[in-house]
């Protein structure tokens, strides 16, 4: 009697009989031949999804973004959105006709009390557009910005309102934004990720940011952002170890990749791509990380631009200038989260605090795409994940998700305007109101995208970064 395991070999070998071999010799070499005619040398072996499409939508204005997320909720009443009848409202109890019905977060069944502006607001440039005192580099950039006050959300709490600002959705396992760039578009480089993220923070305790933040979902993993360290090296164990030499170094991911391809002819897994590519991504970052991170060559006018003291001292000045050299390389996204803007509490400290740790470094990352040429074709987005409350908290504000701004730059969009208003307490959006989805629809437009054309089948069903949900590109503010 046969071992069992002989058995299975003998069956094992039976399957590449003559009529095994050649199929799988022709569909080898078909997939080679397919390979060359995609042109996957170096870029994996097929096109991205907008291509494979027949090609763009619509013109492109935008080729890279920079996503420059103030985590926690700056607020719009103290930074974008000047409201005069709510400083003379201030200390007195918040009208009930606003609030009625309403879902608020910490405040709710509390005593409402109107909170008025702690700050300054004034017009700044040629536009005229009113910005808090705190903001003055932001303000001096006026004529390059579009201010949008009438943005609006779904979710109360930081860790869902992240998610749905980046992937439309609180589910878990949902593609986030820079992901689906990625998967539509594909890489400008070889050399660094498509998609990379980075950190900073204030000096106070404050919300963690998850990594499901900047999660391919489920997209095929190497379409995911890559989180660089914004102290110290960018990546970590990026240099090969003691006594290995670059030219062994190779061989092994040669055959490593021999194999991994040999699994591919086998099974229909993007994960084997996924792997494939990451290998030889980390092979050249080797060399692109270390050159990418050496700002050595940066004069010393940039540096006070930005306001680097040192570069790669985790500060959010050093990743906006580390940001603007990644999108010179051909990075796609760049996503920077600065923690540090939840203030329940001590707000006139607090903020003005954040402020000056963020305000410098994103109006130079503007001026500075600018005079390089790259602010055409590169769009910049800075915001939260949601606005404050007119009503105070203690010495601060609660979450509010039914009225907030940010502000949007380069590839196409309008500068030097203000988009939509909130009511006269900046309680609510009230007119030419932007939901996050918007927003999304917004962002593909400018990369030649049509938002209700984009997608990808998923458990038998077609999903889409706007989601099912009714969605529009606000073309009112593109040029």
């Amino acid at each position: 009697m046969k071992h069992p395991l002989i058995d299975q070999f003998e069956r094992y070998q039976q399957d590449f009989s003559r009529r095994t071999f050649l199929q799988k010799s022709f569909a080898g070499i078909g997939g080679m031949a397919l390979s060359q005619l995609l042109g996957a040398s170096g870029k994996g072996a097929s096109l991205p999804f907008i291509q494979s499409q027949g090609g763009l939508h619509f013109p492109a204005k935008a080729k890279r973004i920079v996503h420059l997320c103030m985590a926690g909720g700056p607020s719009h009443l103290d930074s974008f959105d000047p409201k005069p009848q709510l400083n003379a409202l201030h200390g007195q109890p918040f009208p009930e006709s606003f609030t009625a019905g309403q879902q608020l977060a910490q405040l709710q069944g509390s005593k409402l009390i109107a909170r008025g502006s702690f700050t300054k607001f004034k017009p700044w440039g040629q536009c005229g557009t009113e910005i808090s005192e705190i903001f003055p580099h932001i303000g001096s950039i006026a004529d390059e910005i579009c201010v949008i006050r009438s943005m609006v959300t779904e979710q109360i709490n930081h860790d869902p309102a992240h998610a749905f600002m980046n992937s439309g959705s609180i589910l878990k396992g949902r593609p986030s934004m820079g992901s689906w760039l990625l998967y539509g578009l594909g890489s400008d480089t070889q050399d660094l990720p498509g998609y990379v993220v980075m950190v900073s923070r204030g000096a106070d305790v404050d919300q963690p940011i998850s990594a499901r933040q900047w999660s391919a979902g489920f997209l095929p993993s190497k379409f995911q952002g890559v989180q660089f360290q914004s102290k110290g090296s960018a990546v970590h164990y990026v240099g090969s170890p003691d006594g290995v030499c670059q030219s062994t170094q190779r061989q092994v991911i040669d055959e490593v990749q021999r194999l991994n391809g040999m699994l591919r002819n086998e099974r229909a897994d993007p994960e084997i791509d996924t792997r494939i590519s990451q290998y030889e991504m980390a092979f050249r970052m080797q060399s692109s990380v270390p050159e990418l991170s050496d700002m050595r060559g940066e004069p010393q006018h940039i540096l006070d631009l930005y306001g680097v003291k040192q570069p790669g001292d985790g500060s959010f000045a050093s990743n906006c200038l580390l940001a603007r050299r990644m999108l010179e390389r051909g990075v796609r996204f760049v996503q920077l989260y600065h923690r540090g803007w939840d203030h329940h509490g001590d707000i006139e400290k607090k903020m003005p605090a954040a402020a000056k740790l963020t305000d410098q470094a994103s109006a130079a990352l503007v001026k500075d795409l600018k005079q390089r040429g790259m602010l055409e074709d590169t769009l910049v987005i800075w915001g939260g994940e949601f606005g404050r409350t007119p009503m105070g908290q203690g010495s601060g504000r609660d979450h509010h998700i039914k009225a907030f701004s940010l502000w949007m730059a380069g590839a196409g969009i309008k500068p030097g305007i203000v988009h939509g208003a909130t009511d006269e307490l900046g309680y609510a959006s009230v007119r030419d109101i932007v939901h996050v989805r918007d927003l999304h629809a917004t962002l593909l437009h400018q990369f030649g995208i049509d938002h209700a054309r984009f997608t990808t089948k998923f458990q038998g069903l077609d999903y889409k970064l706007t989601g099912v949900e009714p969605a529009k590109a606000v073309r009112a503010i593109m040029g």
